[in-house]
């Protein structure tokens, strides 16, 4: 089993950009694809976005294309999400989660893919 642990959220103004970083220890993290997923009140968690186990490969979801980057430093067991051009619909609880399944990267990821989760970071944008 593998504990992560976000951090970085906050307050941030419509247009601000802010930096999630997600650390990693208990197993192989080089291995598993990780992914950041977020819930807003009310609503269901969604993916975000995932990237592959050697950060070859990504994924985003529509919603965050273009102003969201995900990417990971396998020598330090952490992956980051970066948040540009931030708007009040981003307002959600934003949680890291890591691969079931060691060495796979699929095209279409849901909650159920993932077997580790972090306790979540808040992040609210409101002016």
């Amino acid at each position: 089993q593998v504990q992560l642990v976000e951090s970085g959220g906050g307050l941030v103004q419509p247009g601000d950009s802010l930096r999630l970083s997600c650390a990693a220890s208990g197993r192989t993290f080089s291995v598993y694809t990780m992914g950041w997923f977020r819930q807003a009140p009310g609503k269901e968690r969604e993916v975000v976005a995932a990237i592959s186990w050697s950060g070859t490969n990504t994924l985003y979801a529509d919603s965050v294309k273009d102003r969201f980057t995900i990417s990971r430093d396998n020598a330090k067991n952490a992956v980051y999400l970066q948040m540009n051009s931030l708007k009040p619909e981003d307002t959600a609880v934003y949680y890291c989660a890591g691969d079931r399944t060691p060495v796979r990267f699929i095209s279409r990821y849901q909650m159920e893919d993932f077997g580790s989760w972090g306790q979540g970071t808040q992040v609210t944008v409101s002016s």
